[in-house]
This record gives C-alpha cells, structure tokens and sequence, in this order.
C-alpha cells in the first residue's frame, strides 16, 4: 500500500495542474460567456461527447479492459497482453469513427424539429455536431491511458487533461480578446480548441505508451482476451449509460427550467470536481489495479485491505475538501468567478448550488470508490441496477424539488441519489463476502469527524472575522481563502495526528523515508 500511496500522491499532482488549469478555463468561460445562453448551450453541448467518453471511454469500457489487461499482463507477459490490447484498439476506432459521424448528422437532424427549433435549443444542438467528433480522440486516449495505468505509468495519464485545457483556455483567451462583443465567435474558437485538445490528448499519451515497447499493429483477430472484455462491458455499458443519462437529463430539465440554470449547475459541480479529481479519483486510479491484482490471485485479505485503507483515504479528503466548500463557497466563486459577464448576481445564485455540492461530495466520492471496488471484482451488474435505481430516483426527486426550489431543487437531487447509490454500493458490497465491515471503518470515521469539525470552527472564526473588518467584497474573499485554506489544513492535519489516523502515518512515513538523507 505505500507504494499505491506514493503513487496517489503522483497522479493527485499530476491531477492538481489539470484541475487548476480546469478551473482556469472555467473562469474565461464565464468571463467571456456569463451564465447566459450561449455558455449553457456550449455546456449542454459539450455534456455529450463527454457522456460518450465515459460510456466508451473512461468508464464501463476502462473498467472491463483493466482487470484483463493485467490478467494477460500478470500470467502472459507483455507481448500477449499487448497483441490483446492492438485488437481492442483496432475494433474500438472504427467503431468511433461510426458513432462520431453518426452522431454529428443526428444532432443537425433534430434541430428541424419543431419543438426543437427555438434559438436556444437550435444553438445547443449545432454546437453538439459540431463538437461530437472529439469523443473519437478522447475515447482512445481514455484506452490509452488505461494501459499506462496497468504498466504502472501514472504521471502521464494523469496529465492528459492539462491538454485539453491548455487548448481551450488559448481559444478563450483569442476569442475575447479579438471578438470581445461576438459570443457566436468567441464559441466557435472555441469548438476549434476543443478538438485541437482532443488529438492532442490522443497522441500524447500514446508517445509514453511506446517506451513501454508497445506498438500498434492492427488486428481483428477475436482473443479470448476481447471476449471477456466483452463479457464485462456490456452490463457495465448499460450502467454508464444509466449513469451519463442522469446528468443529461437534469442538463436538459436545467435547459428548459431557464437559460442559466445548466450553467450555474455547470459550475457547481466543477468546483465539486475539483476535489473529486484530486483526491477519490486520484485515489480510485491507483488502487484499482491493485485490487484488480488481488483479486485475480484469489487474495481476499489483500483486496480488503487495499479497499479499507482507500476508503479511509477518500473519506478524510472528501469530507474535509466538501466542508470547505459549503463554508467558503461565496468567498471561492466572488474571487474566481466575479468579473466581466459574470456579475455579484450570478454569484448569489451560485452559491447555494456549491453548498449543495460541497454537502454531497463524501457521497460522491464513496460512491465512485465503491463502484471501482465491484468492477474489480468483475461485478458489473450490481452497479447497473443501483444506477437505474438512482436515475429513478434523481429524475422523480428533480421534477418535485425544481417546482420548490428551482435549479438548486435539481442540485439537492443529485446529492440524494448520490447518498442513495453510495449507500446501496457498500450492501453490493458486503454480498462478495469481503472483509468490509462498517464497525473496521467507525473509529477511523470518528476521527476524521472530530478534526474535520475543528477544521470548520477555525473556517468559520476566519470567515467572520474577515466580513467584520473588511467592506471590498474582493478583499475580504481572498483575505478569508489566503488565511482560511492554509489553517483549515495545518487543523485537520494535525487533528488527524493527535488522533493518530493510520493513514496519516504511513503517509508521513513515505515523506520521511524518500528525504531522508
């Protein structure tokens, strides 16, 4: 496990420039965009090709090719495991090629509908055609870097959003700064980058993928390799979907509930990702295989233990990381967000959205850990129908909470069905006879619980103490986030220590031993 700690400390670096240049991006979108109609068009638009890139891409499909990639890796050696791989690629890139130009002609299609045909409506869907070509690249790059990730190379998929990102934030940045008062061409410089980043998130990782000595060579050969990524994938697929068509829903609900309301929920839970990629994502990547691993020599023990010590990990992290951003969520968005279209009003409607969020994020990230923790064990149905569960109930709970509370009613939503599927993923859980019990897992949470709070009494104290000695709202968010941030950490670390959180002290004793002179 310390060496999968060294490794999430890689990857959560790693992760870190991606987020930050995520965050980057995000801010010149709705500086030159605002949260009006054109920035929730290109949202919805852009939500697409991404719900392909997890169906196809980073989530059912990168969840069946790991456990076999090190099977073959494990008991074959690497010219079998990687003759395997060439024959996925081959048949995964016609298949995109397919589902990208198909795609595209349906989106042009639908914008002759009549109750389709409204500006907003017509602008998100011509942007859709325009950008779905890009879940060909992002696709193969999500394989690619799955592979590195089996040959233990972490760094380099880690990264492979900083692309993306670099490639967008350029377009921006062009865009606003030539066509300032043309939101349609500011947008379409946008697509361009979009899809620059694309084949730039394709090809980088690739080059890495080569010194390991792998080579592509096409093959339609059918392994038995393939059959069993088949095998996995398909009710993984049927998951993901249930999964992907969640988000667009409450997307598209968003759409029709105003022009704004995709955009501030956009928002939201990019700021929610931001923690999410860093630390359960982080965490989730690196112990996947090894559980993968575990489970393919029959180690239960090793598998248990794995599991246990990330959950521990992600709790801490995420609840720590999910209260900071209920207690600072107006100080975060008023110094990040709150410049050119982006007014002190959309700031306001923001911010209970990102408490929101903030409240979910431990269930989110549980819920994401616990999905990897079943797929390992090649459990893909189980995930599936605690998906469809909760699209049933996101979809039911949206169309009652947006009557009351409007767009943040779509928020408290998601966090319910993301309670709802965290909790039903550990029962999945506990049927594969693991050693998992809830009462290994109480002292640790105790403790994580205790400093946490002390952590949100000294947020707290700094936060008022900032809005009562400062007027300039600018002022008082970078004063409260500059002091806030650095002393939320120094408390939680600390109260973690005296608690003496196992974790924390396998960590220390990594950093100890890679300086030790």
């Amino acid at each position: 496990m310390r060496k999968d700690l060294q490794n999430i400390g890689l990857v959560s670096a790693a992760t870190a420039a991606s987020r930050i240049l995520g965050l980057v991006r995000d801010i010149c979108l709705f500086v030159y965009l605002g949260a009006g109609v054109w920035a929730s068009a290109f949202v919805l638009a852009f939500t697409l090709p991404n719900l392909f890139r997890r169906l196809l891409g980073e989530g059912a499909l990168t969840s069946a090719v790991i456990p076999v990639l090190a099977r073959e890796l494990e008991n074959d050696g690497r010219d079998s495991a990687f003759t395997f791989y060439n024959q996925l690629l081959t048949r995964l890139g016609f298949l995109l090629l397919l589902v990208a130009g198909a795609g595209s002609g349906l989106f042009l299609a639908l914008r002759y509908l009549p109750w389709l045909n409204a500006d907003r409506w017509d602008t998100a869907l011509t942007l859709a055609a325009v950008l779905f070509p890009y879940l060909f690249f992002v696709c193969l790059a999500a394989i690619i870097c799955a592979g590195l990730q089996v040959c233990g190379r972490f760094t380099a998929a880690a990264l492979n959003a900083v692309w993306l990102n670099l490639t967008m934030i350029a377009a921006l940045l062009i865009g606003g700064a030539f066509y300032s008062d043309k939101p349609v061409a500011i947008v379409a410089i946008l697509c361009a980058g979009v899809l620059l980043g694309g084949i730039l998130q394709c090809l980088l990782p690739a080059m890495d993928l080569r010194r390991t000595g792998w080579r592509f060579r096409p093959s339609l050969e059918l392994s038995s390799g393939l059959k069993q990524v088949w095998k996995l994938f398909l009710p993984g697929v049927i998951g993901a979907a249930i999964l992907q068509v969640n988000i667009l829903v409450s997307r598209v609900i968003a759409h029709w509930l105003d022009e704004s309301a995709v955009s501030l929920l956009y928002l939201a839970s990019r700021l929610m990702e931001l923690p999410l990629g860093l630390f359960t994502i982080a965490v989730a990547t690196v112990v996947f295989p090894t559980m993968a691993r575990a489970v393919g020599r029959g180690d239960t023990a090793d598998f248990s233990r794995s599991f246990l010590q990330g959950v521990r990990i992600v709790f801490a992290l995420s609840l720590a990381a999910g209260m900071g951003l209920l207690l600072y969520a107006n100080e975060i968005l008023t110094l990040l967000f709150q410049y050119g279209a982006f007014d002190a009003a959309s700031v306001s409607a923001a911010v209970p959205i990102v408490a929101i969020y903030g409240i979910g994020l431990p269930f989110y990230s549980l819920a994401t850990f616990g999905t990897r923790a079943l797929h390992a064990h090649s459990d893909m149905r189980t995930p599936v129908r605690i998906a469809a569960v909760c699209l049933v109930v996101n979809v039911v709970l949206s169309l009652l909470l947006m009557q009351i509370f409007g767009v943040k009613g779509l928020a408290l939503a998601n966090v319910v069905a993301a309670l709802i599927q965290a909790h039903l993923l550990w029962r999945g859980l506990a049927r594969h006879s693991l050693d998992c019990n809830l009462k290994r897992l109480l002292p640790a949470f105790l403790q994580v619980i205790a400093a946490v709070t002390a952590m949100c009494l000294i947020c707290l104290l700094i936060k008022y103490a900032s809005i009562s000695a400062i007027d300039n709202q600018h002022l008082q968010a970078i004063t409260t986030l500059s002091l806030g941030i650095p002393l939320a950490i120094a408390t939680i670390t600390l109260g973690l220590w005296l608690l003496r959180f196992e974790e924390l002290n396998l960590l220390r004793q990594i950093i100890h031993r890679k300086f030790k002179p």
